[in-house]
């Protein structure tokens, strides 16, 4: 498909604004922002100054250099959600003890919910992690589980690792007979949380692992393989 000289015209840039129209276009822009601020509390503010000094997250290392490369910011960023999946034994939980370690080498506080009650504290200090400063929880639900990580993100916390997703059972399944459906419970409460905490980290300094499995259902059995559940 080829394009004529004539039809080209029809998709040259626009011509740049003289001054005049500049000097609207940054009194209506100035007009917008002094409007936002007098209708919006500080932190929902529209500046792109603060934006610019604050847009670059620190990181925290991964403990591999050549997996802290290939992340291409050096790490993993504090202030966000990180989920580590894979299929089992494929080195998840030991990732994120090396992440807790690195941390804990720089003066960090780290939290571990053990949702799987499975964590092995002499593996943990083989990685270099110590057991002394590292909080751990053992929630009997995924409510409480949940409720943890929002407190823990609102504090002076660096880490906080979820070990793991696929361990998360809602309190209906838990205080529920076995025979009992409940579709989608999991997902739901993952959702509603998610969006919550999501709110208190976007304030805070916190980096949020969430360690996942790879499911895959086929009949009645279920491989750890295929799509992760969340």
């Amino acid at each position: 498909y080829k394009i004529s000289a004539d039809m080209q015209l029809d998709y040259e840039s626009d011509p740049p604004l003289d001054d005049a129209k500049s000097l609207e276009k940054v009194s209506t822009l100035n007009g917008a922002v002094s409007q936002l601020a007098s209708d919006f509390d500080r932190d929902s503010n529209l500046c792109l100054e603060r934006f610019s000094r604050t847009r670059r997250a620190s990181v925290i290392s991964t403990g591999s250099l050549k997996l802290d490369l290939a992340l291409g910011i050096g790490g993993l960023p504090k202030g966000r959600m990180v989920e580590i999946f894979g299929k089992e034994s494929s080195g998840k939980t030991t990732l994120a003890l090396h992440v807790i370690k690195e941390a804990q080498k720089n003066g960090g506080y780290c939290a571990y919910i053990d949702a799987e009650n499975a964590f092995n504290t002499s593996f943990a200090e083989e990685v270099g992690v110590d057991i002394d400063k590292l909080l751990i929880a053992q929630p009997d639900s995924a409510e409480n589980s949940l409720s943890i990580v929002n407190t823990l993100v609102g504090g002076s916390i660096d880490v906080v690792v979820v070990d793991s997703v696929a361990a998360l059972i809602p309190k209906c399944e838990l205080e529920g007979e076995i025979y009992m459906k409940f579709k989608d419970a999991q997902s739901r409460l993952m959702t509603r949380a998610l969006r919550k905490i999501q709110y208190t980290l976007s304030r805070s300094e916190t980096l949020i692992i969430f360690v996942n499995q790879r499911l895959e259902q086929s009949g009645a059995q279920i491989h750890l393989l295929g799509s992760t559940r969340r």
